[in-house]
């Protein structure tokens, strides 16, 4: 299929201005929907170009009421001979419905039997349901038709009212982009409100339904709460007619902010006990989707190159915005042990790329799409958030609304941005953008303190050349209570300039670089301070500082320079007395899939998860919070090496102690006991007839595959590879169930089968099972020379479609890690 360039998108944007799109689409019962598009737009001047549109049939064209033919649509796109002036398109088709979230994703619930379709029409999938001239900044005014069954409600952009015979019209947009627009059609289940003069709801499947009842009050207080402060910080007021959040099953996402109509993976409607962490997740999410009414909805990026321009500004916002309105103060920890951990790694990849790309390097939408990763989120909110700092945030929210302003429901590059920003301030904006946005990478700061005669030294190496303020923590160990740090007044410095300073007294105990986290940069301990670390570590005041350590021993475990094994005593010493959950389930989640799967040797292994399971224990011993219990008891849970303990709790139908086991718990340990060989096909089936949910479906076919048989393994592999009937979903749980580290001599000749399949897979079914085939479907247990060697090979002589081939780079980049970590032990 043709992709579309930078260089076509720019020659239709000189050549049209589009106006407005009436959509029909019908919903009813059927193997396609139908969609009929009416377009009508200016041609400045005559010419040709092209509508977009993937469809099951094409029936009928038409331009100024003179018929085109069908059959000159070349793949996607129908050709367009134009003369200057006014115009309109009409396109009637059948579309294909989807089973992998792309375009209009239709699903039965296994639960009710009950049925519904939602579209996610990023990037190019607006094509799969209508026809358009798809690109960022031909923006136009949307009017929608939707005719569903009876007892179906219709969602979309602005506000939607039935008018009869299951036929519904949605209140036009304002201008927006194609991508943005939305529709979300089925028997939900609705909490409706009204705030600030506008209709708020939230929506699920009708199964879900007492679940998000639950909740309710939550989510909307959060929506309220962080809509009133975004209406604080930003002087354009928000720019739709209503605010609904419709939790969408089988979504590919966390979610996605179309204007007026934000879709989340309905897996934020908890069926199951959750950690207070998983909640703030949720309300991070809540916060990030609105925070893209303004960036990326109200003005959005003129080509996919600044797509930081909307993911960087909302991952930033729902940080900030969540620790504003007190909903979760320590959003920051969250970000810093886990989303930053996803920036830095993706930044030391091959496949790295700038913040900000140049436009040449995104010079189509299939290198756009892998370009949304942990640097364009992660990395470009560490940015943000550093130049917060550095410009204040006074001058940092001028330029922002600034900003808005100039641009209100047009287009804008990062050139646009910066001119708004030094329009706030007499700082150097456009030096600091070439610094952090134009580069790639990760800085490396690294102290040497010496205690001298009356005074003591920091030296601070900075390898790299960015611009960073950082707060230096300065620590001692507290005479009276042993194993606790208290601190002294911190130092600011500005780097590269403040490299060299001295200080009065003696050296601190503990030296800490970035203590606040607020710069996007590795940093060191000197050994002095490292020893105080691993000596009073969980003494440390402040869960930031703390998780400022716990990412630099993270990082020295993966650059070689701490042993795996450190690592793991640190947190056996230091967790028991952690209380803050999200630093808990991050450290525990890198000791057992990083450093228990990868990055010790196979013997070895044995040994880790014997002590993650003792360090699971000591938490269920000494912390009360329930969610570093539960944390604790799904660690349990995946470290077992023998069945015993899992199937008295699951016999007992909770845990010595407590929780009770859910459904979530219920399949984990089925799970686990699948990898142990303690379970039949016929105990998942009664499993599934107990929790015959979605999730539980999804739960059996990864039992399914983690059996240890042969025959098991080569369902699974037919199932993934075989045959193109698993959705999205049902892929990725067979994919994860598949590679296990117990079952290597079961999976390894599965190894040479993987490279071939997946590259006919991801040109057969697209970018969202590529992307899922590459994640949970990699051999990537197998920490072998020959995995990669075959890896390699496939890169070098296969034609994997652009997102396949990135993560496979990716996967294989992680592999290399990992056999140099072990050669390294």
């Amino acid at each position: 299929m043709p992709v579309l360039t930078r260089a076509e998108a720019q020659d239709r944007a000189a050549l049209l201005d589009v106006h407005h799109y009436r959509i029909e689409l019908d919903l009813t019962p059927g193997e396609t929907l139908g969609s009929t598009t009416v377009i009508r737009f200016t041609a400045r001047s005559a010419g040709t170009t092209f509508v977009e549109l993937k469809p099951a049939t094409l029936h009928r064209a038409a331009l100024d009421g003179q018929a085109l033919d069908p059959a000159a649509l070349d793949d996607n796109r129908l050709p367009l001979t134009l003369t200057e002036g006014e115009h309109e398109l009409r396109v009637e088709a059948d579309m294909r419905y989807s089973r992998t979230g792309e375009g209009m994703h239709r699903f039965t619930d296994p639960a009710d039997g009950e049925t519904y379709a939602y579209t996610q029409l990023f990037m190019e999938d607006v094509q799969r349901v209508f026809a358009a001239f798809d690109q960022p900044d031909l923006k136009a005014v949307f009017a929608l038709a939707v005719t569903a069954p009876p007892h179906w409600t219709v969602l979309g952009n602005g506000i939607a009212r039935p008018v009869g015979d299951g036929r519904w019209e949605l209140a036009p947009t304002p201008p927006v982009s194609t991508y943005l627009v939305a529709v979300a059609a089925g028997p939900w289940h609705s909490v409706r409100t009204e705030h600030a003069g506008l209709p708020f709801g939230i929506h699920c499947r009708r199964s879900l339904a007492a679940h998000l009842d639950a909740d309710a009050e939550e989510i909307l207080g959060i929506t309220r709460r962080c809509y009133d402060r975004y209406h604080e910080k930003f002087t354009e007021p928000y720019p739709f007619d209503s605010y609904d959040q419709a939790f969408v099953p089988e979504f590919n996402a966390g979610a996605m902010e179309n204007p007026g109509l934000v879709t989340f993976r309905d897996e934020f409607v908890f069926r199951s006990a959750v950690t207070d962490t998983e909640r703030q997740t949720r309300a991070v999410v809540i916060a990030h989707e609105m925070a893209h009414m303004w960036f990326g909805d109200l003005v959005t990026l003129k080509w996919w190159d600044d797509i930081w321009l909307n993911e960087s500004f909302a991952e930033y916002m729902g940080y900030q915005t969540l620790v504003e309105t007190g909903d979760f103060p320590d959003t920051w920890t969250d970000f810093g042990i886990s989303r930053k951990g996803w920036g830095y790694d993706a930044d030391q990849r091959p496949s790295t790329h700038p913040v900000a790309p140049d436009p040449d390097a995104v010079p189509d939408t299939a290198s756009a799409l892998t370009n949304f990763d942990g640097i364009s989120y992660a990395k470009g909110a560490s940015a943000l958030r550093q130049l917060a700092a550095w410009l204040g945030e006074k001058e940092f929210l001028a330029g922002i609304n600034d900003h808005f302003t100039r641009h209100r429901f047009g287009n804008a590059t990062l050139a646009d941005f910066l001119d708004s920003l030094a329009r706030a301030t007499d700082r150097g904006v456009h030096g600091w953008a070439r610094s952090w946005l134009r580069t790639t990478g990760v800085d490396t700061l690294t102290p040497d303190v010496t205690d001298e005669d009356g005074h003591w030294r920091l030296a601070v190496r900075h390898e790299g050349s960015r611009p960073h303020r950082i707060t230096v923590g300065l620590y001692d160990h507290d005479p009276a209570e042993p194993g606790r740090l208290v601190p002294r007044t911190p130092v600011e410095a500005d780097l590269p300039g403040d490299t060299d300073l001295v200080f009065p007294g003696r050296r601190p105990d503990l030296l800490l670089l970035n203590d606040g986290d607020l710069t996007y940069a590795k940093v060191r301990l000197d050994p002095g301070s490292w020893d105080t670390a691993l000596d009073a570590l969980s003494g440390l005041p402040g869960a930031l500082s703390r998780a400022v350590v716990w990412n630099a021993a993270r990082d020295m475990v993966r650059d070689g320079e701490l042993a795996p094994a450190a690592y793991l005593r640190a947190a056996r010493a230091h967790l028991p007395r952690e209380h803050d959950n999200a630093i808990v389930q991050g450290v525990l989640a890198f000791a057992r899939t990083q450093i228990a799967d990868l990055y010790l040797p196979a013997d070895e292994r044995p040994e880790a998860l014997a002590g993650l399971r003792a360090l699971s224990r000591d938490l269920l011993e000494r912390a009360p919070a329930p969610g570093v219990r539960l944390t604790a008891v799904r660690t349990l849970i995946a470290s077992a090496l023998r069945p015993d303990v899992l199937r008295e709790w699951l016999a007992a139908d909770t845990v010595a102690g407590g929780p009770v086991l859910d459904p979530e718990l219920r399949w984990r340990i089925l799970s686990r006991l699948a990898v142990l060989g303690a379970l039949t096909p016929a105990g998942i089936d009664a499993e599934l007839a107990r929790d015959p949910s979605a999730t539980g479906h999804e739960g059996a076919a990864r039992c399914r595959a983690a059996l240890p048989d042969q025959a098991a393994k080569e369902a699974a592999w037919e199932a993934m590879f075989g045959t193109d009937d698993l959705s999205n979903y049902l892929f990725a749980a067979t994919a994860q169930g598949f590679w296990q580290p117990e079952q290597l001599d079961l999976v390894r000749p599965f190894r040479e089968r993987y490279y071939p399949a997946v590259v006919a897979l991801a040109a057969r079914r697209g970018p969202a099972i590529a992307e899922a085939a590459g994640r949970s479907a990699f051999p990537l247990m197998l920490v072998e020379a020959e995995t990669l060697r075959l890896g390699e090979e496939c890169l070098r002589s296969a034609d994997p479609i652009p997102s396949l081939r990135r993560k496979l780079v990716d996967q294989l980049d992680d592999l290399g890690r990992a056999l140099r970590i072990r050669r390294a032990g």
